[in-house]
């Protein structure tokens, strides 16, 4: 079993997240050992022996702040903790526990936050009180500073159950089913639609005739349409943002085979836009940080560069003039020229070898001597446990195993040489189509020019090859 998801929690009231964690969804997750939350008593780490843990205000107000010394032991018990946990202690630092201060002043808390904090292995939450915390503290171990909304609480611990809560379900077992958490409000920047349950009319109200229809294709697009219709009213601030991505998706759609890297991040709300016109478009991919470009000349690179993250340092285009000016521009240098291969249907491909399911991390050796060596094992590990690996076995043995990207392109492809000619590549390749199009994303696959097998297997499976090739443009190294 995976090693549970860890919630630390430093605060002065431990009962009071023991209890409110301690119902519904998070205990059976506790209790089926997907996540645990452990919440720590700052007190007990004061020189007092009442367990004093505040006192003045350097230059006078009212009320008491939170002295840094207990919040540091505190912190730093769990760090160790958290370390001596891991498999080799030379490794992990306390830089890498992200560590989590619950304030009004902090950034705002968002569905999108909690997705790349359910990442994390474990997670500390800092509970503050009376007028806060002492700064100095705050300065050395905090990561994020988070708020809920705009208001006052009188402690930081139902912020912090909140978003445990909110993160918790993002953990792969924690839902019981992964649609559970991929359908809900805020997804793709919608509010959810509305649902009716038994009986058929209630209060003279019957439920819509389409959710009676047992028409599915009918059934999503009224759902989409009543997100849609809610969203504008409700919430118009996310209604605009949904309305320009859909915009930008529109117009990228004109070249399909060739934007496919940057309409599946997109269409799956992966990524950010940063810049676009007509012709132009730029994006950054919110996990890998890869910035995508769309552009017909490389004149045009002058309208986004300025929108540009200042940590560029993995660039994805389209425009092969375009590589001496981000050389010159940006300290780029080239990487590889790939193909583009796009699966343009929504049927799902025919999946031949049967025998496919997730890759076991027992096995992660066998992937790594397979598939780009030591250099490789971090990516691959992080693969297998994202659940974007899987394999291909004989009985208890793999035979041949494929995943998806970080960035979303289907690829990582190995079989054993002995099963190269027996459907199981094809059979691999189609079972990760056919994921992608479950996901609700353009399923695409970037291929070396000078990797003719793969190029005749992708066209083979019913997969089209773009017109333009695509570039990868990496930042030097000083």
């Amino acid at each position: 079993m995976d090693k549970p998801m860890g919630f630390y929690v430093l605060t002065l009231f431990p009962e009071m997240i023991q209890k409110g964690c301690d119902n519904s969804i998070l205990k059976r997750a506790m209790a089926q050992d997907h996540i645990r939350i452990q919440a720590i008593n700052i007190r007990d780490y004061s020189g007092n022996r009442h367990g004093k843990v505040d006192d003045y205000t350097y230059g006078g107000g009212a009320g008491m702040l939170m002295q840094a010394q207990p919040v540091y032991d505190a912190w730093r018990d769990v760090v160790d903790h958290i370390s001596q946990e891991k498999t080799d202690i030379s490794e992990p630092s306390a830089k890498r526990v992200r560590t989590i201060y619950v304030t009004p002043k902090g950034e705002p808390f968002t569905q999108k936050m909690a997705k790349e904090l359910a990442k994390e292995e474990e997670l500390i939450f800092l509970c503050g009180h009376y007028e806060g915390i002492d700064e100095r503290v705050l300065e050395e171990i905090v990561t994020d500073r988070v708020s809920i909304g705009d208001y006052v609480l009188t402690g930081g611990e139902l912020p912090a159950m909140v978003m445990i809560d909110a993160i918790s379900r993002l953990v792969p077992g924690v839902l019981g089913s992964e649609e559970s958490a991929e359908t809900e409000t805020f997804e793709n920047e919608l509010l959810e639609y509305p649902q009716y349950s038994r009986p058929e009319v209630w209060h003279g109200k019957a439920v819509p005739e389409v959710l009676l229809s047992g028409d599915h294709k009918r059934i999503e697009e009224w759902r989409r349409i009543e997100s849609e219709r809610l969203t504008e009213k409700v919430r118009p601030d996310l209604f605009e943002r949904y309305c320009r991505r859909q915009k930008v998706i529109s117009a990228l759609m004109r070249h399909k085979k060739e934007n496919a890297y940057m309409i599946d991040s997109l269409m799956r709300d992966m990524a950010d836009i940063l810049y676009a016109d007509e012709n132009v478009v730029a994006a950054v991919h919110r996990v890998t940080r890869v910035v995508m470009l769309c552009l017909d000349s490389p004149e045009e690179f002058e309208k986004l560069q300025p929108f540009l993250p200042e940590d560029c340092h993995l660039i994805l285009h389209n425009c092969e003039a375009l590589a001496p000016i981000l050389e010159e521009k940006l300290g780029m240098k080239a990487g590889d020229a790939c193909y583009q291969s796009v699966y343009t249907q929504k049927n799902s491909l025919s999946v031949a070898y049967k025998n496919i399911g997730l890759f076991p991390a027992s096995k992660l050796d066998y992937a790594v001597e397979n598939y780009g060596g030591e250099s490789e094992r971090e990516y691959l590990k992080d693969r297998i446990e994202n659940k974007e690996l899987f394999a291909a076995f004989e009985g208890d043995r793999i035979i041949g195993f494929a995943g998806s990207h970080a960035g979303g392109s289907l690829g990582i492809l190995y079989v054993d040489p002995e099963y190269r000619r027996s459907n199981v590549g094809s059979s691999l390749a189609c079972y990760l189509v056919n994921l992608a199009l479950d996901r609700g994303g353009l399923p695409y696959a970037h291929i070396r020019v000078s990797n003719e097998a793969s190029l005749k297997m992708q066209e083979k499976m019913g997969l089209y090859l773009g017109k333009k090739k695509i570039f990868w443009m990496y930042k030097k190294e000083n």
